[in-house]
């Protein structure tokens, strides 16, 4: 496999993928060019701090009293202006619907916890815990069963 990466301020910018046959790597580089907006971070604002986020940094977005609320790696809560079904949009694949109010960075999901009731909880990486619906964790499962 050969890569070549052209960087040309110039240029427009275009993307070409040369292979012998679709893979899981091709979905993937496909769902990152297609859900890439050119943006790679969202505004975040707590108490009098307007800060960056990047995508990466943030362990899930949450609904939290009617305000949409970015959790980051530090635990850190952020309050964000966007809805969550516009943050859907505009976020990378990698950020997964976990329940009604809360999109999860994939990425940083340690583990899921069975409850004895039956319940499925997703626990964080910065110990954050929000509970999994029947749903979500049914699409969860066939998505990781394609890998």
């Amino acid at each position: 496999m050969k890569y070549k990466l052209i960087i040309d301020k110039n240029a427009d910018e275009e993307i070409i993928v040369k292979v012998h046959s679709p893979s899981s790597l091709t979905e993937q580089i496909e769902n990152l060019v297609c859900g890439f907006s050119g943006d790679d971070y969202i505004i975040g604002y707590k108490n009098d701090e307007m800060r960056k986020l990047a995508f990466s940094e943030i362990e899930c977005i949450t609904v939290i009293d009617r305000r949409v609320i970015a959790i980051d790696t530090d635990g850190c809560e952020y309050k964000i202006q966007d809805r969550l079904r516009e943050l859907e949009d505009i976020l990378p694949s990698y950020f997964i619907r976990i329940n009604k109010s809360t999109l999860a960075n994939e990425h940083k999901i340690l583990r899921f916890n069975a409850a004895f009731s039956g319940g499925v909880d997703a626990v964080f990486e910065c110990g954050y815990k929000d509970y999994v619906s029947r749903r979500c964790f049914a699409e969860i499962k066939r998505r990781y069963e394609k890998i």
